[in-house]
């Protein structure tokens, strides 16, 4: 037993893991054509984060130098393969697939495969390669609909000779010329190494939980099933969900406060027992260093200052005022008491726990004498103001649609958070801290809102734009005539 533990922690030690494949580069090869035939096979390409992986590998394959040529010719087969299984699938099996599980769930991507298809037949294949909804499942529609395989097989393979540079070349150029453009710390290449294993792990994971947490998924209707057996459950599952007809249980929400109320601890004793920086605020603040000295002078300083006073509390206050407003003139008072009540809790928090744990930042300003570091109050209060609106928002929109809006969240949260890191005010891990202080924040007010909601909102009736230049107007105040 013993035995087998080491072999695996090896295994799993970064550092370990690039001494393997160095020293067995064509295993790293067929690792990256498998993945391409991952994203390209029907269904299974749907589900997996086949693009953060090829990136990931291609980046490995680079910074160890491997033969492009192969690299490129390794995920061109690998598409070509996935994409060949596929097209065989809805050969051999057209009248079954539309009765089978997805399909049988989600009958219009083979309508809207079928549509595409119709559209632009023979360059559909083509074309759906570089499209993300579709791409998995034209193959599928082309065998169904008896495309011939001899024009298939051909529009496949040149498609997948464009692909692959298209897919791999940036990852593969960006692992080869990190190291020679940023001098890092030892050690620094395992960690980002164990970092990149992470987000992927995480991608996965948010993959199957964005698709089973929802109510079309079938963790959500199984649990459903569980908890109305009792008149217990029934009462809880119907004031929890949401009162439009079609709303749905928390169970994504209820599974962040998992997630959160596990982080925020955790995170917050390991900043206690190490209040100086860790390893991976080392890596960070080396690479934030190296943008400065690549970058324009003070291009980068700038830009962090702007994007840390759209995200401080003035910011943030300018940002929501007019739509708090509009809530409360409405008579929406279950909304604007959740999120009034977010925004001090999250104050409260933040306030409590620099206190407690009394970490020092990187470098003190002279505005922020006196403050700690742990958590980032910036990041912590943008994660709940963003993540709820995007909550808000995406919960009457169909599931397709729902990805952009979150992209657009953690895009603006990312970039309000690194922008501490440039400005060397805070650790990478306070702005990771933050982000699960917000995440408990948005968790507690999803799961506590469908208890207390009267009428749904927002409203089709929200003046969104006069809104939207209200914020507008008060952000570019803000940023005149309230400096820092």
């Amino acid at each position: 037993m013993s035995n087998t533990l080491a072999t695996l922690t090896h295994w799993l030690d970064p550092t370990s893991l690039m001494a393997t494949l160095s020293e067995h580069p064509v295993a790293l090869i067929v690792i990256i054509g498998f993945i391409s035939l991952l994203e390209s096979l029907a269904i299974v390409g749907l589900l997996v984060p086949g693009v953060v992986m090829l990136t990931a590998g291609a980046s490995l394959a680079g910074h160890l130098e491997l033969s492009l040529p192969l690299v490129l010719l390794s995920g061109a087969l690998g598409a070509v393969i996935g994409d060949g299984v596929s097209f065989w699938l809805g050969v051999h099996h057209r009248d079954q697939l539309p009765q089978r599980w997805p399909f049988s769930r989600h009958p219009e991507w083979i309508e809207h495969g079928q549509r595409f298809f119709h559209r632009y037949g023979s360059w559909s294949i083509a074309f759906g390669r570089f499209v993300g909804p579709v791409r998995p499942i034209i193959p599928l529609v082309a065998g169904m609909l008896d495309m011939p395989a001899s024009r298939f097989f051909m529009v496949n393979g040149l498609s997948a000779l464009a692909w692959s540079p298209a897919y791999l070349l940036p990852g593969y150029l960006l692992g080869q010329t990190w190291q020679s453009l940023f001098t890092l710390p030892p050690g620094a290449n395992g960690l980002l190494i164990g970092l990149a294993s992470g987000l992927i792990a995480c991608a996965f994971a948010f993959s199957f939980l964005r698709r089973q947490l929802g109510r079309e998924g079938r963790l959500y209707h199984w649990l459903a099933r569980r908890m109305r057996r009792s008149a217990s459950g029934r009462r809880l599952w119907w004031q929890l969900r949401h009162p439009d007809p079609e709303g749905e249980f928390p169970l994504a929400s209820m599974a962040l406060l998992v997630f959160a109320v596990i982080s925020v601890p955790a995170m917050s004793l390991a900043a206690l027992a190490h209040p100086g920086p860790w390893q991976i605020d080392v890596v960070a603040a080396s690479l934030a260093d190296r943008l400065h000295t690549l970058l324009p002078e003070n291009l980068l300083h700038q830009a962090s200052l702007w994007l840390s006073q759209l995200g401080d509390g003035t910011g943030l206050a300018a940002l929501v005022a007019p739509w708090l407003v509009w809530l409360a003139l409405t008579r929406r008072h279950a909304i604007w008491i959740h999120l009034s009540a977010a925004w001090v809790g999250i104050a409260c928090a933040n306030t409590v726990l620099k206190y407690l744990i009394q970490r020092p930042r990187p470098d003190t300003p002279a505005f922020l004498e006196g403050s700690m570091s742990f958590p980032s109050a910036h990041t912590a209060g943008a994660v709940a103001v963003f993540g709820l609106a995007a909550a808000f928002i995406a919960e009457r929109q169909p599931s397709p649609r729902r990805r952009w809006i979150y992209w657009s969240a953690i895009i603006a949260c990312s970039v309000i958070g690194l922008s501490r890191i440039f400005l060397g005010v805070h650790y990478l891990s306070d702005i990771l801290g933050g982000a699960c202080l917000g995440l408990l924040a948005c968790a507690l007010v999803r799961i506590s809102y469908p208890a207390f909601v009267q009428q749904p909102c927002p409203s089709p009736t929200a003046p969104v734009v006069w809104l939207s230049l209200a914020s507008l107007g008060l952000l570019t105040a803000r940023l005149l005539w309230l400096p820092l």
